[in-house]
């Protein structure tokens, strides 16, 4: 009950301080120096420029998501789930990444899902595959690679095969480390929700309604992924404002450092998958093709954004080991890439 009780309070600290910055970014004064001249110095309003644009570019995609993840609360039975994936790795890996191609939503709106689909019956293993490979191997994603790249076509080839592979060479190793003990790697979910939701949607299911199930599921998964993100965002976007690029242009002189400085970026720019590749080319100049496609295959993985969104479904430890194995396949594959 003690521990309950610092879990509320802590929710409500981080909800309020969280809460007092966005206003402050919005309104531009913070509550207590309301009235008074106060003049903010010019990058404020960068990173309220570029905290509303992340906010604004990445929520169409979380509600995507919530309501997608809602509709498979509400419509999907356990058994369904269990019953379509797979039971050989072999295949269900495939199956995964295949999953990506055919739902074309990017990093903001596989978090959702995924929870969803674990909590339903699907495998971590399966879940994880269809996480990092989902945001990179759909159509649009590598449309607008194409369209951003169009000097260098072979970036498409590149980065939609070596996302599948690092996604499924994940996977593989998830499968192989944790098959006896996935759930030790999930956050408990918090029981009075769930059971309540559960309820309700019985109710309206015995009621004939289950839109109103459905939309109350896609509320509430929406206000619990919602705080993580206007963090990320706003995490984000201070840094983007006041840490300098050339510093890390300089940092990035060989191959494996302007690789890491790359990544950096990507996560700390926690950029949509879908418009991504434009802002890689902007670095054309400045960096080297197999730092650029880095970029292109860690950003939509693992960005400082979706590490929050993360972290509601998985534990720290598996969220940074995970973060670990990718980021070192992503730099073993971009140095290997034949430009």
């Amino acid at each position: 009950m003690l521990a309950g009780l610092q879990r509320v309070f802590w929710e409500i600290v981080g909800s309020l301080l969280l809460g007092a910055a966005i206003y402050w970014l919005l309104a531009g004064q913070p509550f207590l120096l309301a009235g008074l001249a106060v003049d903010w110095p010019a990058q404020w309003l960068d990173v309220k420029t570029i905290f509303l644009s992340i906010l604004l570019e990445a929520i169409p995609f979380v509600l995507m998501g919530v309501f997608f993840s809602a509709l498979i609360q509400t419509f999907v039975k356990e058994e369904t789930v269990r019953k379509w994936t797979p039971k050989d790795p072999l295949l269900a890996i495939p199956f995964a990444t295949a999953l990506g191609f055919l739902f074309p939503v990017c990093e903001c709106a596989t978090v959702p899902v995924i929870r969803r689909l674990i909590h339903k019956g699907m495998p971590v293993y399966v879940g994880i595959v269809f996480l990092l490979a989902g945001p990179v191997v759909n159509p649009v994603v590598l449309t607008s690679t194409y369209v951003a790249f169009q000097r260098q076509p072979e970036m498409v080839i590149y980065r939609g095969a070596f996302a599948a592979v690092i996604a499924a060479v994940t996977g593989l190793l998830v499968w192989l480390f944790l098959c006896r003990r996935e759930q030790s790697v999930l956050r408990r979910h918090r029981p009075a929700p769930a059971s309540a939701g559960h309820d309700h949607a019985q109710h309206h299911h015995h009621a004939g309604d289950k839109l109103s199930a459905t939309l109350y599921h896609a509320v509430d998964e929406f206000f619990e992924m919602g705080k993580y993100l206007l963090f990320g965002a706003l995490v984000s976007a201070v840094v983007q404002v006041f840490v300098a690029r050339d510093a890390l242009a300089a940092i990035g002189q060989n191959p494996f450092s302007a690789n890491l400085v790359m990544m950096g970026l990507a996560y700390v720019f926690s950029l949509c998958s879908e418009a991504d590749a434009f802002i890689a080319a902007s670095f054309g100049s400045v960096f080297p093709a197999q730092a650029l496609l880095s970029f292109l295959l860690f950003g939509p993985m693992i960005d400082l954004k979706n590490t929050l969104l993360m972290l509601t479904v998985f534990r720290l430890r598996f969220v940074v080991g995970l973060t670990a194995v990718v980021g070192l396949l992503v730099m073993v594959f971009s140095l290997l890439a034949p430009f």
